[in-house]
C-alpha cells in the first residue's frame, strides 16, 4: 500500500525522561507511528475491522466482495489503500485509493458544496393599513433594492388596535405592492393574515 501507511511516522520520543510520556502516549500512537485513528475520519487498512468487505475503486471489478485478508492483498498489489468509506453497510465498502489524495478530494468537495449553497436572505418592509403614497414609494424602492441584490422580501401590514378593520386595504395595498414589483419579483407566498399582520414574500426572479 502506498508505504503501507499512508502518514509519515512520529519520531520516536528519546527513552528515560521521557520514558513515562510515551507509556502516557501509548493510547495515542501506535507502534508504527501512525497517527491516532480518531484523527483519521475513515478507518484505513488493517484499522478495519470487518471480516467481509466490498471493495471499489478505480480498475476494480463492480460487486466485488471479498475477505478483509483479499481485499489488503489486493490493495497492496496496487501500492494503494484500502479505505472504510460506508461502515454501516452490508458487508462494510471499502474504497482502494491513496488515502491522503482521497482526503484532499474529499475536502475540495466539501469546499465546493459549501461555495454552491446560497444563503437566503430575508428583507422586511413594514406598512400601516393607510400607508401615504410618499411612504409607499420610499418602502417600493428600497425593495426593488433589496430583489436586485438577490434577497427575498418579506412585505407586512401591521395593525394596530382597531386598525385590523382595515384588513381588506391591507391585502389591496400589499397586492398593488406585488404588482409594481412583478417584472424583477415573483410571489412566493400570497397576503395571509398572522395575528395582526398580514404578511407576503416576494422571491427575485431568476435572471434568463
Amino acid at each position: 500500500m502506498a508505504g503501507q501507511y499512508p502518514f509519515r511516522p512520529r519520531p520516536q520520543q528519546a527513552q528515560g525522561n521521557n520514558q513515562q510520556n510515551g507509556q502516557q502516549n501509548g493510547q495515542q500512537r501506535d507502534q508504527r507511528g501512525r497517527r491516532p485513528q480518531q484523527e483519521n475520519p475513515n478507518r484505513i487498512n488493517d484499522e478495519i475491522t470487518a471480516p467481509t468487505v466490498r471493495v471499489v475503486g478505480e480498475n476494480v471489478e463492480p460487486n466485488l466482495v471479498l475477505p478483509i485478508k483479499e481485499a489488503l492483498r489486493l490493495a497492496d498489489e496496487m501500492e494503494l489503500d484500502l479505505i472504510e468509506i460506508s461502515p454501516k453497510a452490508e458487508p462494510p465498502v471499502c474504497r482502494i485509493a491513496d488515502y491522503q489524495k482521497f482526503l484532499y478530494q474529499q475536502k475540495r468537495k466539501a469546499k465546493e458544496i459549501k461555495a454552491k449553497q446560497v444563503k437566503v436572505v430575508i428583507k422586511e418592509i413594514r406598512f400601516g393599513p393607510q400607508t401615504d403614497d410618499h411612504d409607499y414609494n420610499f418602502k417600493l424602492k428600497h425593495a426593488e433594492n433589496f430583489l436586485k441584490e438577490g434577497a427575498k422580501v418579506k412585505a407586512y401590514v401591521f395593525f394596530r388596535g382597531r386598525s385590523i378593520v382595515f384588513k381588506e386595504q391591507g391585502e389591496i395595498l400589499l397586492l398593488r405592492f406585488a404588482n409594481d414589483l412583478e417584472e424583477i419579483a415573483r410571489v412566493e407566498m400570497m397576503p395571509k393574515l398572522d395575528g395582526k399582520k398580514m404578511n407576503m414574500i416576494l422571491a427575485p426572479k431568476s435572471k434568463k
